[in-house]
């Protein structure tokens, strides 16, 4: 199997200490490796435990060097191999007039300057000749060399397929273990995204859960998956989204595979409902109060607290047989964490980053 690819941005002090000047040896590189063998991406040794207790206790960067060689399985590298100036990413940086070609800017109107482009060929060649299945991207810099993005907390914990310096390799980007040291909260969400990036290394392509999702129905659709799927469903999963009082959609799903989504707002008609009449929407509205108000299905929210008071305020719904809500489960056993969906999602799912597919973000509901 290829190695499993780590990328980093630069060298730092420690790694100019080196023969070679190999990357991560020294702090970051040290809660790196602590970091892998908790997720199981590497079989930390005894050996390897006392050699990181004497890097801990006496600072000294070969220490981690040793342990690396160690573990063959992982290949680390840099996108650049050189210490910035300034120990700052800024200090190669420059307008857009001395830009490399084709690739935007790595920060506001700063773009990396073209002098600094045989560090992305030398890049390219590393990853073509290893042929890795997933590329672990730490932090925004080679998360700019590979996809030309930097929203690093955005994207972080998804795969997703490199567009630049070299294309289609599956990337898992997650934060540098530098900004572990400094945000701690962080630290059980890198060794999740690690432990996805093992899972992800057994293949080199994309692979998304297949699902099947009833859309644009009609009021007799309803009716049959509300029938066949929903009534004797063990555990309904229930979501709204809305705008101002109104719910623009709701969606329910009786198992990971099976999904209905139920439209109310639909910008594509001239009176901006998805119905034909009113008349339609309220036998729609019937349909889901039926549901909703049947204690006998167990039901599970993402803030239900949210969800089920907007119901019954906006609608005169009283949601029946609550039963799991995901943000507090999430809370309870990660209470440092995040509980938004999307970041659920990216932990305990295959799907994209779905939040931020969309163009507009009209919903006013806060599950973070």
């Amino acid at each position: 199997m290829p190695p499993i690819f780590i990328l980093s941005e630069a060298l730092g002090d420690s790694e100019l200490k080196l023969p070679g000047h190999p990357p991560l040896v020294g702090p970051s590189g040290a809660e790196l490796l602590r970091m892998l063998g908790e997720a199981n991406l590497i079989t930390l040794t005894s050996h390897d435990r006392k050699l990181l207790h004497r890097y801990y206790s006496e600072s000294n960067p070969i220490h981690t060097q040793t342990i690396w060689l160690n573990h063959p399985e992982i290949y680390r590298t840099n996108v650049f191999a050189l210490r910035p100036p300034t120990s700052d990413i800024d200090s190669l940086c420059g307008p857009k007039t001395t830009a490399i070609p084709g690739y935007p800017a790595i920060g506001k109107s700063r773009y990396i300057r073209e002098e600094f482009a045989p560090h992305l060929d030398r890049l390219a060649n590393e990853i073509l000749h290893h042929n890795p299945n997933i590329i672990i991207c730490l932090g925004n810099t080679p998360l700019w060399a590979l996809t030309g993005k930097v929203n690093i907390s955005k994207i972080r914990g998804t795969t997703l397929l490199s567009t630049h310096t070299v294309a289609d390799y599956k990337l898992l980007p997650t934060y540098h273990p530098a900004a572990i040291v400094r945000q701690w909260d962080n630290r059980p969400t890198v060794i999740a995204d690690f432990m996805k990036a093992k899972r992800e290394s057994a293949y080199g392509d994309i692979r998304r859960p297949e699902r099947e999702i009833w859309i644009e129905p009609s009021l007799a659709d309803i009716g049959e998956f509300f029938t066949r799927f929903c009534k004797h469903s063990r555990l309904l999963s229930v979501d709204i989204e809305t705008s101002g009082q109104r719910i623009t959609c709701i969606g329910f799903a009786p198992t990971p595979a099976l999904a209905l989504v139920i439209p109310f707002d639909d910008p594509r008609s001239k009176n901006g409902s998805y119905w034909p009449t009113w008349e339609d929407e309220r036998k729609c509205w019937h349909l889901v109060r039926g549901v909703l108000e049947d204690g006998s299905i167990p039901k599970l929210f993402q803030n239900g607290v949210y969800d089920i008071s907007f119901l019954l305020r906006a609608y005169g719904i009283r949601t029946l047989g609550a039963a799991e809500d995901t943000m507090l489960l999430s809370h309870a056993m990660q209470p440092e964490s995040l509980k938004g969906l999307g970041y659920l999602g990216s932990i305990y799912s295959d799907e994209g980053s779905w939040k931020h597919m969309r163009k507009k973000h009209e919903t006013i509901k806060r599950d973070e």
